[in-house]
């Protein structure tokens, strides 16, 4: 395998961001971050099929141990991701179950104090949580590493387990959140480097934890929002060293950070409730904020033209186009670009792919496409018809957007001003974890699968 360094690249032709530079790997065999190696959800290099099934274009499908949503990630030969296996025969209490039987859209108003809703219970069963590691060319168990072994203190959503954490991987190292089970640095065989405790969080209803770090060059990033205190950390990436830690004034969301430079200073982007916040990443020190995102925040920001797009759709809708190079409190008239108001997702990210930004309604298979310079919309709340539910965040490559559905179907629609459906794919599996590329394949972790969509 021919090794990458880690590049500080300017993205011109494909994102235009003429002043800011994302902190990037590159090369057609690299998917290091859940969104992508721009944290875009695109990728410029690539052209994997259009269209699969179970007996066609499936270079591999391989069952993997535990359960969890964690996204893979992508190096060289390398395919990473973190599970969750339980360690004893006993199963969670009633209690437990009960707090997992409400799904997302259904949560509860929070009650007068912070945290009510009422959800959250002891678990009876004892979690061994991995970092695993596959060979990308054919699906073999490389490793797989227990960062640590312990009694969760909170149930989780039904939807998903513990581990919804995603990775994030330089080539030399990589970096695994397990949130109140603590932060890990392990090496690309799977030695473990550092470990470092967090906060204990309790989430709003019980329903889990789950947003994953951000890397920057020199410290990884952890937001802990939850209903008792909130904050931000910054590790030392190479011994764990607390490098600056704030308090947020935040409840539960589940946002991963986005680390940016804007004229040549790392920003913390940040995407909750209260305020989108950009820190900066030296000194923990606010950059700006501005209000507008709604309750229970999940969609993680995405950066392009000169602005990053923050969205959410949990009871009302947001999206919000913020010029970066900016300081202070941010308003529409003095630093919000553009915004939307419907049809804004409430679990999926968005995709920027080259001048387009493609949103889902909810977690319906229900999508928008905007004009991310100008917020000119192309087509708004189309259906995709096939698709019942989306948790999988969208990709784009060679002029194609991937959605994958909770139910295994994969819509692959053409990068254009109107609603071009490509194909249809069914699989045997559901998806939650959202598409990997590399190259000319795509991978789709599943709720027992990791499928390689590849031309044979």
């Amino acid at each position: 395998m021919k090794k990458m360094s880690c590049l500080v690249i300017i993205v011109t032709s494909f994102i235009a961001m003429s002043c800011i530079t994302l902190l990037a790997e590159t090369g057609p065999g690299y998917w290091p971050k859940w969104r992508g190696p721009n944290d875009t959800g695109s990728i410029a290099a690539g052209n994997p099929p259009v269209s699969w099934s179970e007996t066609k274009n499936i270079k591999w499908k391989v069952k993997f141990p535990g359960k969890g949503s964690s996204s893979p990630i992508i190096w060289g030969d390398k395919i990473i991701f973190q599970t969750a296996v339980a360690s004893k025969a006993a199963g969670e209490n009633t209690a437990n179950k009960a707090s997992e039987a409400r799904p997302p859209q259904d949560a509860p108003r929070r009650s007068g104090r912070r945290g009510g809703g009422g959800m959250s219970s002891q678990v009876s069963t004892e979690y061994k949580f991995d970092v695993v590691c596959l060979n990308r060319k054919t699906g073999e168990l490389l490793w797989q590493r227990t960062v640590t072994e312990a009694l969760p203190h909170e149930g989780h959503h039904r939807d998903h387990g513990f581990a919804s954490f995603s990775p994030v991987t330089d080539g030399k190292n990589i970096w695994a959140s397990f949130g109140s089970r603590g932060i890990h640095c392990l090496d690309m065989a799977g030695k473990i480097i550092w470990s470092k405790n967090l906060v204990k969080m309790r989430m709003r209803a019980g329903f889990g934890e789950g947003n994953s770090i951000a890397l920057t060059d020199k410290a990884i990033i952890v937001v802990s929002d939850q209903e008792d205190q909130s904050w931000i950390h910054a590790f030392n990436k190479d011994n764990g060293e607390l490098l600056w830690k704030n308090k947020r004034d935040e409840p539960t969301a589940w946002a991963t950070p986005l680390a940016v430079q804007v004229n040549g200073k790392t920003q913390i982007i940040t995407n909750a409730t209260n305020n989108v916040r950009s820190y900066d990443a030296q000194t923990g020190d606010i950059i700006w904020q501005c209000t507008g995102q709604t309750q229970n925040v999940i969609p993680s920001p995405v950066v392009g033209f000169e602005k990053v797009f923050c969205t959410s759709g949990y009871r009302g809708a947001a999206l919000q186009a913020i010029e970066l190079g900016k300081t202070g409190t941010l308003t529409p008239s003095n630093g919000i670009s553009w915004q939307a108001t419907e049809g804004t997702p409430y679990v999926p990210s968005p995709v920027l792919y080259k001048d387009k930004l493609y949103i889902c309604a909810g977690n319906k298979g229900v999508i928008s496409c905007y004009q991310a310079q100008t917020g000119t919309p192309h087509f708004t709340q189309q259906t995709l018809e096939g698709i019942q539910g989306v948790y999988a965040s969208p990709v784009g490559v060679a002029d194609r957007i991937y959605f994958a559905g909770r139910k295994g179907t994969v819509v692959v629609i053409k990068n254009s001003d109107k609603l071009e459906v490509l194909a249809t794919n069914t699989l045997d599996d559901g998806f939650d974890a959202s598409p990997a590329i590399a190259g000319d394949e795509l991978y789709l972790k599943g709720n027992e699968y990791l499928y390689c969509i590849a031309e044979k």
